[in-house]
């Protein structure tokens, strides 16, 4: 699972990295959350395509999704791109997805937005419950993005649905947490798993106008920053009987531009 993809310089980083990425790990899967990947602000429907071709399965996102104003066609065109389940039903995509990893095992991705420092949403307890009711029909590997601000309400999704899903994502911050673990229940947890940016920047952002903002209180022009690209996220191990998480390790990387 690949942390936030932050506009041009984390779509150049995946395309030429994650299949290497895949031989050097021997990964059967990987997820990537593209909510910031076109611009630093929603995802096109070009761009998307660029990334599901670098070797990415499947897309998560978050509540800057609707930032290109291509998004209908997003979703109409990719079933593997998702949007977080707790947004109204009549909304454009789908909040959870499939990845077919062949011999009949099929992993789960969930997405989730949290409602803490955030805007208004529905419940993403009130989804989770209902959606791994339902998914656990199908396969008992479940993978939750869980894309919020606060850690507290991270930490408690994260043991809320200890045992009931293979591993809870949190994303949103762009800041690897130091916290991956599995929990009691079988679940491998970490409170955020980073980004896929530029790291001399504020969170993938310019610096100077983060910073211009911070001094003025004015409102800026946000831009991708440049320069060394940092690829985060996390490795996770699944048993495919249980679904129950057997390790999860922190990925990262550094790509010189």
């Amino acid at each position: 699972m690949l942390g936030d993809i932050v506009g041009r310089p984390g779509r150049l980083a995946c395309k030429s990295h994650v299949r290497a990425w895949r031989d050097e790990l021997s990964l059967d899967a990987v997820i990537a959350n593209g909510e910031n990947a076109s611009g630093g602000n929603g995802l096109t429907v070009n761009n998307a395509g660029e990334l599901l071709e670098s070797g990415i399965d499947f897309i998560t996102s978050g509540n800057h999704i609707w930032k290109q104003k291509d998004y209908p066609d997003l979703f109409d065109r990719y079933s593997n791109i998702i949007r977080p389940a707790n947004y109204p039903d009549e909304n454009p995509g789908s909040g959870w997805g499939i990845i077919e990893l062949g011999d009949g095992i099929k992993v789960a991705v969930i997405n989730l937005l949290g409602q803490v420092f955030m805007d208004p949403i529905n419940s993403p307890w009130d989804s989770a419950g209902r959606l791994v009711r339902e998914i656990q029909n199908t396969t008992p590997i479940i993978i939750v993005d869980f894309h919020a601000e606060a850690t507290s309400e991270r930490v408690a999704m994260g043991i809320h649905l200890d045992g009931k899903v293979s591993a809870v994502l949190g994303t949103h911050t762009h800041v690897p947490s130091a916290d991956s673990r599995i929990l009691d229940g079988g679940t491998a947890y970490q409170t955020d798993v980073g980004m896929v940016g530029p790291l001399n920047g504020v969170l993938g952002v310019d610096a100077e106008a983060i910073i211009k903002k911070f001094i003025t209180c004015l409102p800026v022009r946000f831009e991708v920053a440049s320069g060394t690209v940092i690829c985060q996220g996390a490795v996770l191990e699944i048993d495919a009987v249980s679904g129950k998480a057997l390790s999860i390790n922190r990925f990262e990387r550094l790509i010189e531009r």
